[in-house]
């Protein structure tokens, strides 16, 4: 049976970012200080691994797009991803973004490495991803070209990514998203060299380390400018 059935989880409120230098860390980090935020964690664990590391992500929006910065702290930073639309998840460090419009059965997969390489896959429903996931073949869901912006930075030990996702990505229209609702998940591949499997984490509560088990990922509520400053 598909696992479409959302478990009750509040929404994120996910408020209005004024325009802010991306191409600056410091700037970006500032602008998203006090915008709501998802912690990533082993929920199917009873307690988290012992080389697990944290990471957090934080949302807001501006124009038709939805902007995202994690922050993860990371003790081997690496990929040996060369181009887009490898497979992020088998050849390093690898930060997820999942959507889902709140009417559409099918949802978008973004990966970005640490050198600011993406993977774009788009499912039509549940059914058809378990079946490319059983036969380990995503070829026909790959999305050519610059469907979303993103940019990384790497200090010592961590690393921080900033994404614009457009509505039209997600929506497959270019709409206001203010009043609007979307699925959503983020995830993550933290490798280590000389360890045989990566540590993975997310910021949905999954009973078992599957990233596509959509009954358990979140609401992101897209909050008007006049609501957010009732907040």
């Amino acid at each position: 049976m598909p696992d479409l059935t959302p478990i009750t989880l509040p929404p994120l409120e996910c408020r209005p970012l004024p325009a802010l230098a991306t191409d600056n860390l410091e700037a970006v980090r500032a602008a998203f200080l006090g915008m709501n935020g998802q912690v990533l964690r082993q929920s199917w664990l009873a307690k988290p691994e012992e080389d697990f590391t944290p990471g957090i992500v934080r949302v807001g929006w501006r124009g038709n797009s939805l902007l995202v910065f994690a922050g993860l702290e990371d003790a081997d930073i690496f990929t040996h991803a060369t181009a887009d639309n490898q497979r992020m998840w088998e050849l390093g460090d690898t930060f997820e973004i999942f959507l889902q419009a709140a009417d559409s059965p099918g949802y978008a997969e973004f990966h970005v490495t640490p050198n600011n390489l993406h993977l774009q896959l788009r499912f039509p429903d549940s059914e058809t991803m378990r079946r490319a996931q059983a036969a380990n073949v995503f070829d026909e869901f790959l999305l050519p070209g610059a469907i979303f912006h993103s940019r990384t930075w790497v200090e010592t030990r961590e690393w921080f990514v900033y994404a614009e996702i457009p509505a039209l990505v997600i929506c497959g229209v270019d709409k206001p998203l203010a009043g609007t609702q979307w699925r959503f998940s983020f995830s993550r591949y933290d490798y280590i060299r000389g360890r045989p499997e990566p540590i993975i984490s997310s910021s949905s509560p999954h009973a078992a380390p599957d990233f596509h088990r959509r009954q358990e990922w979140g609401t992101l509520h897209f909050v008007s400018a006049a609501k957010a400053r009732e907040i």
